[in-house]
């Protein structure tokens, strides 16, 4: 059992790191910046024009916070279809939810370019789409099978690839434009992109914050919430809906990113247990802070090669989700 005070300590703590991290982010590429330039030309504001207030304010703030955003929404999403699934391989990948986004983006990417300012909607109706199939294929009436709902998120992921892989031959002359995209890059990402997610970010935590009451009766077990007078189902919906919707408006931003919806919830429960009132707000700030650390690598460490963030997650995250199966951790 974890004391509240400790998990409120760890969770402060979290947030702190993610901050030094972000500014720490801002400093590195093929212009080394020191920490006070970096302080002085944000507080500063646009006042002085020079080179670093352009590096900075065009090119790696945006990015920076892209990928905190980013991170936050895949990890809430991961953790909220944990609770709704009682599972905790659940994430927006292994549920088909990224694919089915990525491939009504893609629909329009490549087939329907003229409609890119429909791209978020897509990526929302494609999630939702998946998601309502793998329910409906795990839905028994004793309840959702946790076994059933990977196996069914196979089997829709499958079939968002199948879709992906069709798309990328019949528009093969418009895929080198998609291929950073589908690798989950957030190179040449700047404000316009910022610009586009953070509204949608900051109305899903706002929901997510109302939904921990929720996720924490669901979490408990169907049995339970029925005698506290909750519809399961409903429960179930509404958080899928808010689970998909964060995820769908990060894949449309920049793409496929893996395990850290699988992961950060599962290492955000090891530190601070399974009460969603800490758990969600620690996978929100190591989700953050897991994804900006995935890109700054991919962009500093192979320069002047700039490794999608996706392609990092998967180098990473694939082992250490073996290791924790490894040891039973799941």
């Amino acid at each position: 059992m974890i004391s509240t005070t400790r998990s409120r300590i760890i969770v402060i703590v979290t947030f702190v790191l993610t901050l030094i991290a972000a500014i720490v982010a801002i400093g590195l590429g093929s212009v080394h910046i020191t920490i006070p330039e970096i302080l002085s030309t944000i507080l500063n504001g646009r006042t002085n024009e020079g080179v670093y207030t352009t590096i900075i304010w065009d090119i790696r703030l945006p990015r920076v916070l892209l990928a905190l955003i980013i991170g936050a929404n895949i990890a809430i999403s991961g953790a909220l279809l944990q609770a709704v699934m009682g599972n905790p391989l659940a994430d927006p990948g292994l549920t088909g939810v990224t694919s089915g986004a990525a491939a009504f983006v893609l629909i329009i990417m490549l087939a329907n370019p003229e409609f890119t300012s429909y791209i978020p909607i897509a990526a929302f109706v494609g999630g939702l789409l998946a998601a309502t199939i793998v329910y409906a294929l795990a839905w028994r009436r004793s309840g959702i099978s946790p076994i059933t709902i990977i196996l069914s998120g196979v089997a829709v992921n499958a079939l968002g690839g199948g879709i992906i892989g069709f798309l990328s031959i019949m528009y093969s002359d418009r895929l080198p434009s998609a291929v950073q995209w589908l690798n989950g890059s957030l190179a040449a990402k700047g404000n316009a992109s910022l610009h586009m997610i953070y509204p949608y970010a900051i109305i899903g935590w706002i929901v997510s914050i109302f939904a921990i009451r929720k996720a924490n009766i669901i979490r408990l077990g169907d049995q339970v919430a029925v005698n506290l007078g909750e519809n399961v189902t409903r429960i179930r919906i509404m958080l899928s809906i808010l689970a998909v919707f964060l995820a769908a408006i990060s894949v449309a931003a920049i793409g496929m990113i893996g395990f850290v919806g699988l992961i950060v919830p599962h290492m955000a429960r090891m530190l601070v247990g399974s009460d969603y009132k800490y758990m969600l707000p620690m996978s929100m700030a190591m989700g953050a802070i897991v994804l900006l650390i995935a890109d700054t690598g991919g962009r500093t460490l192979f320069a002047p090669l700039d490794i999608p963030a996706g392609i990092i997650m998967a180098v990473i995250g694939g082992p250490y989700f073996l290791y924790l199966m490894r040891k039973k951790a799941f």
